[in-house]
């Protein structure tokens, strides 16, 4: 069989800002014009609207695959960059549905911009895009579902955290995280750290246990004294404490306290990884920008570490790899849930995703097990 289409869709939709913040995509309030705003509490852009580009590979059997990048701004690049480099060295290219195959293509697209420094950023953002499509492929060739690809007996279900909180006020966050049941909860650092630590102490009182996401932008001056705070109150982990840029002071960080440090959504690569070996005790590869390739890869190479998929804003086929890494991956037992995130998803999907009792259910349909509705041809018109 030959590759003889690849196609990408910007996906661009409306979304309620207020009920989203605190939330993926939009942990912080905002401020300024137009779809893409500045966050009050540091220097980087956020989208007012639901932000993601959909691949589509097809066989000249007539079977299709669908992938995701992760693209919360600007879809249209990861889209411009599917079609204009990675698609001229796919199409006509044997696809036999291996993961030794798949490899040899994720390897032949990286390559293409290797020498020219696009090694990490919108180029791998696309190339997971077209990498989860073609092990949707796979698994639809073989009649399985694509975590029984990547494990002799992967799990069925995977245990859920709730990522992200809304409310005013301490109190009425730790409610808002009691209604859906799940023992951990990620809470987003916006620019209070006591109101944070507040909100902590709430949800401990009600019996669930808490992360922290600070967003890349913990003080680097402050930041051992506030993570100490964490130490206290034992956080389950502190994620991007300081900028992605700066691998020693996360080194620094991680050896003075003992709340593990998670890091992984802006590292796409082992290679961009490996200088933050010592800083982490938690990976968290994201499926839109590590596809299920290199997100394998990493979890094997750190196999001493704790894998945890980032998921951000995602439809199905984002959301759905990050399953399929959780159920095949053995050094990883926890997935993230957003609910907005995952109703937004299953607003597209015939055959919804699963999250019930507290874990999500792993597809069991061949590939990665999306099944389009209707509705996706509002997307990506006929296709």
């Amino acid at each position: 069989m030959r590759i003889t289409s690849v196609r990408a869709f910007p996906i661009r939709l409306p979304r309620d800002l207020a009920s989203a913040r605190g939330t993926a995509g939009s942990p912080t309030s905002l401020h300024g014009e137009g779809i893409y705003r500045w966050s009050t509490a540091y220097p980087v852009l956020y989208s007012t609207h639901f932000e993601t580009a959909l691949i589509q590979v097809r066989l000249d059997n007539g079977l299709e695959g669908w992938g995701e990048a992760q693209a919360p701004l600007a879809p249209e690049v990861a889209c411009t960059i599917t079609e204009l480099l990675l698609r001229p060295v796919l199409e006509s290219e044997e696809f036999d549905g291996s993961a030794a195959g798949i490899a040899a293509l994720w390897n032949r697209m990286y390559s293409t911009m290797r020498v020219r420094g696009q090694t990490g950023g919108f180029m791998l953002d696309a190339i997971s895009g077209v990498d989860l499509a073609l092990w949707d492929l796979a698994g639809k060739l073989a009649g399985q579902p694509v975590s029984a690809l990547l494990a002799a007996s992967p799990k069925t279900t995977v245990p859920a955290y709730l990522s992200g909180t809304t409310g005013t006020t301490p109190d009425e966050r730790a409610a808002f995280a009691a209604r859906f049941g799940l023992p951990l909860v990620k809470l987003y650092f916006d620019s209070d750290w006591n109101d944070l630590l507040r909100t902590a102490d709430s949800l401990r009182s009600r019996g669930m246990d808490f992360a922290v996401d600070a967003l890349w932008h913990l003080p680097p001056a402050s930041a051992v004294e506030m993570a100490l705070q964490l130490d206290a109150r034992r956080a389950h982990w502190l994620e991007c404490p300081l900028y992605p840029e700066e691998h020693g002071q996360h080194i620094e960080l991680a050896q003075s306290i003992a709340t593990p440090i998670a890091l992984g959504e802006s590292y796409r690569t082992r290679h961009e990884l490996r200088p933050l070996a010592g800083a982490c005790r938690i990976l968290q590869p994201d499926l839109g920008r590590s596809g299920l390739t290199e997100s394998m890869a990493i979890a094997g190479e750190f196999a001493a570490k704790q894998i945890v998929p980032h998921v951000s804003i995602a439809m199905g086929p984002q959301l759905a790899a990050a399953i399929h890494l959780a159920a095949a991956a053995p050094n990883c037992n926890l997935c993230e849930y957003n609910p907005n995130v995952l109703d937004t998803a299953n607003a597209f999907l015939a055959r919804p995703l699963e999250l019930t009792g507290g874990v999500y259910h792993v597809p069991q349909t061949p590939g990665l097990g999306i099944v389009w509705n209707e509705r996706i041809r509002e997307l990506v018109g006929g296709e």
